[in-house]
């Protein structure tokens, strides 16, 4: 136990003696440069780290303005889809306008307004006379003004009470007006504004008086005048005369339809009395014949050429 004691301190003396030799010291320094180096070599690999970090950032930088970059380019063709939209969008108003050309080249026809040449202006000669061929069927005077047309009973009665021009279809029925034409009273066929179309007028008693003559007198005219179809059973004409005469009815004072298919009446221009005015008519027999009637009553009338 002693001896190994003795070993140990013995020992460290030469460890402590040759630790301070001057070969030692140089020994020592190189050590400490190795260290250094070596914490050198450790901030450059940090610093060559943080320049790889760098350069890593840059390339992230590079990466997002790529990004950017093809993000700007994809935006541009949506860009031209907006564009040719838009050109899409002003074509459509050229394809409108086109449209609205072809709409103006062919105008919708209109309805002709009942004035002065209704189909009534046809001419049938009897004798040296040249009558309408069909009864009148307009609703306005000469210069354009309108005629009322009146519907209801109180309506017919304030018209003739009041001596204002009227007019009516048989039981206000327009389907009557294409066969029978209307029916006026005699303030309509008296107005200064002209009933009849341009050079045709309201035939007086001297023109129904001569109409009778032509067709063999009063007597036998009547059947000469009517028309075959319209009236009643067994009481047709012949219609020799072309005249074509429809039991059209007429309308009394008070309003009330009376008498279609068996009676024709026609006003004359001229009056009987203040409140009357002469009519030719046609009936069940073969007479033409005349009456004084109210200037209220609704009658058809038939032109006459001037």
């Amino acid at each position: 136990m002693g001896k190994i004691k003795t070993f140990i301190t013995i020992t460290g003396i030469l460890i402590f003696t040759f630790g301070f030799l001057p070969g030692n010291e140089d020994q020592g320094s190189l050590s400490a440069q190795t260290v250094s180096k070596t914490q050198e070599t450790k901030s450059k690999s940090t610093h060559a780290t943080s320049k790889s970090a760098q350069t890593q950032s840059t390339s992230t930088q590079t990466t997002k303005t790529q990004t950017t970059k093809s993000t700007q380019a994809t935006s541009k063709p949506a860009q031209t889809k907006s564009k040719s939209t838009k050109a899409t969008s002003k074509s459509a108003p050229t394809k409108s306008k086109s449209a609205g050309t072809v709409s103006k080249s062919k105008p919708a026809a209109s309805k002709p307004a009942p004035v002065s040449k209704p189909k009534d202006t046809g001419i049938v000669m009897i004798g040296t006379q040249r009558w309408a061929v069909a009864n009148l069927n307009i609703s306005t005077f000469q210069n354009g003004d309108s005629i009322h047309e009146v519907k209801t009973n109180q309506e017919w009665v304030a018209a003739g009470e009041a001596g204002r021009p009227a007019w009516c279809y048989y039981n206000n029925d327009p389907a009557n007006g294409k066969k029978y034409g209307k029916l006026y009273n005699w303030y309509a066929v008296n107005d200064p504004r002209g009933l009849c179309p341009a050079g045709w007028s309201i035939p007086g008693n001297a023109d129904w008086s001569k109409l009778a003559s032509t067709l063999g007198g009063a007597e036998m005219a009547g059947s000469k005048l009517k028309s075959t179809t319209g009236w009643v059973v067994d009481n047709t004409g012949n219609n020799e005369s072309g005249f074509t005469g429809f039991p059209g009815g007429y309308r009394v004072e008070n309003g009330t339809f009376m008498n279609l298919g068996s009676i024709g009446t026609w006003w004359s221009s001229s009056e009987s009395k203040p409140q009357n005015a002469y009519d030719f008519y046609l009936v069940l027999k073969s007479n033409l014949d005349r009456s004084s009637s109210p200037k209220q009553r609704g009658e058809s009338v038939r032109c006459i050429k001037n």
